[in-house]
């Protein structure tokens, strides 16, 4: 089943050539035989592309074909010396290049040639509410997840455990990001209990049974490779100082629920909420990627007033898995709005119509992902 994405990778590609990059199965691959089918594409995990390409990488420019404008690679990552002669192509021919892979740390890490600033980068995340319209399905989200092959699933569960078995241990280890796949596996339970919290990385080290520098390499793994990332502390509060120390995130909420090893979520419980939030997580961090906004932040007072999430300058959100906001549920975001420093003030909840409370807007999560993919929300300039 094809889903349209948010992201418009053809008019990225007009521009520049590309990186694109997101964890495995996140359709990377999917959308180029959907969007981009009309352009050459090396298909690296084919092992014959992968080894004449390797021998001779000098078959690209000999393939290239009269006023052909884009040629796509797919799994860049295997064969990162192929990135000189990308470059040399980019600079003789004007040729533009998608170039997609799930992680650009061994990229990096090899010293290897990024194109000097002649690409974008671009991270594709799993499916969103505006992708997926009237197929998705809120309590589906939050126990599997939003990985486009898993949220399609007959037998998602087994699916999970493949992609957390077989993708999350094995397969970065045979990438050679980490030997040591039982002290991995370890980190990554103990990691996935402390998401959405703030990183102690000497908590963490002393539950995994690894040392501190174990524990921020591994987190760095997970940042590269998108399976997570970290949204930093909002630090710019002048009535209540702030706390400086970033929170961490997974990617997905269902690969989350399947490592800290829960059972089915059903509404109204604690583990729902936590949930929710992840998810929300999710589309705010996408819609900041995709619309090349700054981070997204979130903000605690160290008197302990805290909103889950801010976009600079834009939007205040705080998230709240109840059918009935009370006034308990606006400390936090009354008092970040004493700081004068956001457009857009809301409350993201369970209630089903939308209304305003001192100037804090409570909206349905349905109503709020609409308007905030429909770029509703004012900005200040």
């Amino acid at each position: 089943m094809y889903v349209p994405r948010q992201i418009d990778v053809y008019d990225c590609l007009k521009h520049k050539s590309l990186f694109l990059f997101g964890p495995r199965q996140t359709g990377k691959s999917y959308l180029i035989s959907n969007i981009l089918s009309e352009f050459r594409v090396y298909n690296l995990l084919d092992n014959e592309v992968y080894l004449n390409l390797s021998r001779e990488p000098k078959r690209l420019e000999q393939q290239i074909q009269p006023n052909e404008k884009i040629i796509i690679i797919d799994e860049i990552q295997k064969l990162p010396f192929l990135l000189d002669e990308v470059h040399r192509i980019i600079e003789k021919y004007g040729i533009h290049f998608l170039l997609t892979g799930s992680s650009a740390r061994k990229l990096r890490r090899g010293g290897v040639n990024l194109l000097g600033g002649r690409a974008r980068s671009k991270a594709l995340h799993p499916f969103l509410f505006t992708e997926l319209k009237e197929k998705f399905n809120l309590l589906r989200a939050l126990n599997i997840g939003l990985i486009p092959s898993i949220y399609f699933s007959d037998s998602p569960e087994e699916d999970l455990e493949g992609y957390a078995g077989c993708y999350l241990k094995e397969e970065i280890a045979a990438e050679g990001l980490t030997r040591n796949v039982p002290a991995f596996s370890r980190f990554l339970q103990v990691a996935a209990f402390c998401n959405g919290q703030m990183i102690n990385y000497t908590n963490i080290a002393n539950d995994a049974q690894v040392p501190v520098s174990t524990t921020q390499e591994y987190f760095q793994i997970l940042r590269d490779t998108l399976i997570g990332f970290d949204i930093p502390a909002w630090k710019k509060s002048q009535k209540r100082k702030p706390i400086s120390t970033a929170k961490f995130y997974f990617f997905d909420v269902g690969v989350v629920r399947y490592l800290q090893n829960r059972s089915i979520l059903k509404e109204k419980s604690p583990e729902f909420g936590d949930a929710f939030e992840t998810y929300l997580a999710h589309e705010l961090k996408a819609y900041v990627d995709y619309n090349s906004l700054r981070t997204l932040y979130y903000w605690r007072s160290k008197s302990g007033y805290e909103v889950d999430f801010v976009i600079e300058d834009i939007l205040a959100v705080e998230v709240k898995a109840k059918s009935n906001i009370s006034a308990s549920d606006l400390r936090g975001i009354l008092a970040l709005k004493e700081e004068r420093k956001f457009a857009n003030y809301v409350v993201v909840s369970m209630e089903k119509y939308p209304r305003t409370v001192k100037g804090i807007q409570i909206l349905p999560w349905k109503y709020f992902l609409a308007q905030l993919w429909g770029n509703m929300f004012k900005v200040v300039r």
